[in-house]
């Protein structure tokens, strides 16, 4: 897209007041005339990809195939009404369908209709969370996915859509539930003879066609050429008649508003799923909505993001539809064809419709198996080697989190998965909190400032001096590392022969202190005076030492022992104690003055 592109869809100010919550209003009052046609033609364009895609998922995620076309036109409109990102598309998604899929096996009965009505409920408490989190402001959550995490947790994803895939693509289903026993009923199947040789060949022959296109352009869909030439080679040699299973005619007409009819139980049984998959919704269209607003320069807006794509759910539950979230695959497809604004889903939404009502059976020779193909592409793309690759080299710990994530989703089913690997974000997260970085600083000659004792063993120290660093907040979790980690230092320092008198915490990394570590300090305190040694602080931030004074901390140690810098702790200490300590830099100062 050139330089042009960005510049015309990016004019208007961000909107205030009641429209920001509406945000089609400034893109009206900023709308073109000359993008009308691009938006149209990239709104017919978008239809070829949607189509297939949304019954792909749609019966990835256990449902028919139409509530897909359902799921693609509602939340299109709604998009396009409260979306903050200009040229996003939502829909369903292969990231979201083994989540569906986990959360209504239990509950759903082989009736179609019970099964339409309860993804329509979880649809609608996934919305609901979306739109309460997005009014309190937690946009924020969605960075609790850490890359590693959502890594593996993107290739348990993957791997689960291929190997539930595998047996339609194969030509037969199967009964099981998870990968391991969804693998063995398909090896089962193909060594009992199940397999149908047509549908393997339309399923290859598609998966071949969508990823070699998609690596020669973006412009050609490859998933609207495996239809089209799946469709041609079913009509051309009359596969129905050997067995081939296709999708048929489809529902004619336009989903009634309706809510589902579920009992309290049902809902309370599906809300630890929903939470899973608004997280995971979020986290994902979140991610895109910032890609294509920093290639456009327009502004990001989390919780805006969050609420529009909670009441997307919620409208898409009300019309017979399942969860969604912004769709990775078919917004570049947009964007490509010359997107500029929401209209080009409001027109994608049109055209779907108007298929719906006189074309229900435009599909019906489309192969199930290339439904299969359709999704098993998509989970292709999911699977995130190279970065696993790149953490084995470089940071192992963040490999094995990635890893258990993967294990974990692959395993336990992805909304056990997706909990798991939040609460491994969180813990990584905790874990580095907990057990910070922590050092002695020392002086090195020729360098300006106070360096890392472990990177700098021929450093300086200035005798009965300690000046340690502690790297993250003191909070309830590290206090007692805080405590221990000194202590510790100070009395292997005495038996390695170097006895400290003052320990000089510098606190610049220390952003924030609770009660916790508070207590944890005055413990600290006893501890350093039955050794004899004081405890002081330079660098200090001031809403810390505000604190410490509420706790009786700065009184306890001395009001003068804080000093705004390292280098005048150090002076402080050097004038008090008379030890015998030069700078490097008043040596060279010295060495200069004497210089005729």
């Amino acid at each position: 897209m050139s330089t042009t592109g960005h510049h015309e869809t990016h004019l208007a100010e961000p909107e205030s007041g009641w429209t920001r919550f509406v945000p089609i209003v400034g893109q009206l009052r900023s709308y073109e005339p000359r993008w009308l046609g691009r938006d149209a033609v990239a709104g017919v364009v978008l239809v070829t990809l949607l189509v297939p895609a949304g019954m792909a998922y749609a019966q990835a995620s256990g449902l028919p195939p139409i509530t897909g076309l359902y799921a693609t036109i509602v939340p299109l409109l709604v998009y396009a009404v409260v979306g903050p990102s200009r040229i996003l598309v939502m829909g369903p998604d292969s990231a979201l369908a083994p989540l569906i899929l986990a959360a209504l096996v239990p509950l759903a009965a082989d009736d179609p209709a019970e099964t339409i009505a309860i993804a329509g409920t979880l649809s609608i408490v996934v919305g609901l969370i979306g739109v309460l989190a997005g009014v309190a402001r937690f946009g924020f959550l969605a960075e609790l996915l850490s890359a590693p995490v959502r890594d593996g947790y993107l290739n348990g994803i993957a791997l689960t859509i291929v190997v539930t895939q595998l047996p339609k693509a194969f030509g037969f289903s199967v009964d099981a539930d998870g990968v391991l026993a969804t693998a063995g009923a398909f090896v089962r199947g193909v060594l009992d003879g199940d397999t149908n040789g047509w549908a393997l060949g339309i399923a290859a022959g598609g998966l071949a066609v969508i990823l070699g296109i998609g690596r020669v352009t973006k412009v050609v869909p490859g998933v609207l050429v495996a239809v089209i030439g799946a469709i041609v080679v079913t009509v051309a040699l009359d596969l129905e008649g050997r067995g081939l299973r296709l999708v048929g005619d489809l529902p004619s007409g336009l989903p009634a508003p309706r809510m589902p009819d579920l009992d309290g139980d049902t809902i309370a049984s599906l809300f630890g799923a929903a939470l899973g998959i608004s997280f995971v919704a979020f986290a994902d269209t979140s991610v895109l909505a910032r890609v294509f607003a920093l290639r456009s320069g327009s502004p990001v807006d989390s919780n805006q993001e969050l609420v529009a794509l909670g009441l997307v759910n919620v409208t898409s539950g009300f019309f017979q539809g399942f969860p969604v979230s912004g769709s990775s695959s078919r917004t570049p497809v947009a964007e490509a064809a010359g997107a500029r604004t929401q209209l080009t889903g409001v027109f994608a939404a049109l055209v779907l419709c108007v298929l719906l009502v006189v074309g229900s059976s435009t599909f019906r020779n489309l192969p199930q198996a290339t439904l299969a193909a359709v999704v098993m592409a998509a989970a292709i793309r999911l699977f995130e080697l190279r970065g696993v690759v790149r953490l084995a080299r470089i940071r192992r710990s963040e490999f094995w989190l990635s890893m258990a994530a993967f294990v974990g989703v692959s395993l336990l089913g992805p909304v056990v998965g997706v909990v798991a690997a939040i609460a491994l974000s969180v813990l990584n997260f905790m874990r580095k909190a907990w057990m910070p970085h922590t050092t002695e600083l020392v002086r090195v000659d020729g360098l300006k400032g106070y360096h890392d004792a472990d990177r700098h063993p021929e450093g300086r120290r200035v005798p009965g001096l300690m000046l340690y660093r502690f790297d993250a907040p003191l909070f309830f979790a590290n206090a007692r590392f805080f405590v221990e980690d000194i202590v510790g230092r100070v009395d292997s320092a005495a038996r390695a022969g170097r006895p400290v008198d003052v320990v000089v915490v510098t606190a610049e990394p220390i952003t924030d202190i609770d009660t916790t570590a508070a207590d944890a300090l005055d413990e600290l305190l006893d501890d350093l005076a039955v050794r004899d040694v004081s405890l002081r602080f330079a660098e200090l931030k001031g809403v810390v030492r505000e604190r410490m004074e509420a706790s009786g901390l700065v009184d306890d140690i001395g009001r003068r022992y804080f000093a705004r810098t390292t280098g005048e702790a150090v002076r402080t200490w050097v004038e008090e104690s008379g030890v015998s300590w030069t700078d490097w830099e008043e040596r060279a100062v010295g060495s200069d003055e004497e210089r005729p």
